[in-house]
């Protein structure tokens, strides 16, 4: 829903497809997110080419810890662009906490369990 109302108002909309379906590189574009950064087993950071009031990023990470556990965190970074922009904030940030809290956990449990084909 979000790709298409993005589309509407001129923005990228939501784009399929990368150079490589087997890997992501910098550079390219994942639905309507670019990917700013890759550190391979630890980080990778999304910018949004949606048309937003503002600049936004998705940070997803993992660290290990003294136990030699390994923890995966997400945040999602907003700088708004005036009133609007912290209208929008406020305005989709419970979704935001539904929609990531998912995506945390269905990541983890793929991480915990992998599938034999990959």
């Amino acid at each position: 829903m979000r790709g298409r109302l993005d589309r509407l108002v001129g923005g990228v909309g939501l784009r399929r497809g990368r150079r490589d379906a087997a890997r992501l590189r910098t550079g390219d574009s994942l639905d309507f997110w670019r990917v700013e950064e890759i550190e391979p087993g630890r980080l990778l950071r999304l910018r949004a080419e949606m048309r937003l009031p503002g600049l936004a990023w998705l940070e997803m990470y993992a660290e290990t810890d003294e136990d030699d556990r390994t923890r995966y965190r997400q945040r999602a970074l907003f700088h708004p662009h005036g009133l609007l922009g912290h209208v929008y904030w406020w305005s989709v940030s419970p979704f935001h906490a539904v929609v990531f809290g998912g995506m945390a956990r269905n990541i983890a449990r793929t991480a915990a369990h992998p599938s034999p084909t990959g």
